[in-house]
């Protein structure tokens, strides 16, 4: 359950740039949608594996702080996702009649970064990396898609919910990790 609560708090940002996404669809197109949706959801595999990897090379030599680490990690992530929801500009430029696929892959670099930092964390909690990350890809993958149809409905009114709610989950999970490591939770 955990392990699906980071996926979704991780996502927040991607579907609040698929919202955006879909807000500039004068139709809806499901194969951008799907294309959105795979750059994000691709990264969101990606990231998390490349920070295992790198969590992986010092996880031993930092047990005795491992939990505080992945609080500090989490706690800022989910910080920095919700101060951004309030300071962040509206991105006016809106025409998406075809996918600039630079825009994308810089897109869905800018929104899986924490995802690098969070993939450090599961090196720590000793997670089984292949099913978290492909886990993580999927719900990435799915909530992007819905966030274009979502946006195309809607528009943006959803995307600062979206990134508070992120962040504070991934800031109670980290929480959660600090206080099960300290015994104060069970």
């Amino acid at each position: 359950m955990e392990l699906v609560l980071i996926a979704i708090g991780l996502s927040m940002d991607a579907f609040a740039v698929a919202l955006c996404k879909g807000l500039c669809m004068k139709k809806i197109r499901y194969g951008q949608a799907t294309v959105i949706a795979l750059f994000f959801g691709g990264f969101q595999t990606l990231m998390p594996l490349l920070g295992w990897l790198l969590g992986k090379q010092f996880a031993d030599s930092i047990a005795e702080v491992d939990h505080w680490v992945s609080f500090a990690l989490l706690a800022y992530i989910g910080g920095k996702m919700i101060w951004e929801s309030f300071h962040s500009k509206e991105d006016e430029s809106c025409d998406i009649d075809k996918l600039d696929i630079k825009e994308l892959l810089l897109m869905a670099i800018a929104t899986s970064i924490d995802a690098l930092a969070v993939g450090i964390t599961l090196a720590f909690m000793k997670t089984a990396i292949l099913p978290a990350v492909l886990e993580i890809g999927a719900i990435t993958f799915a909530i992007s898609f819905l966030g274009v149809l979502i946006g195309h409905q809607f528009g943006t009114r959803l995307k600062r919910g979206a990134e508070i709610a992120g962040g504070a989950v991934l800031i109670l999970i980290g929480l959660k990790i600090l206080l099960e490591h300290l015994g104060i939770l069970g």
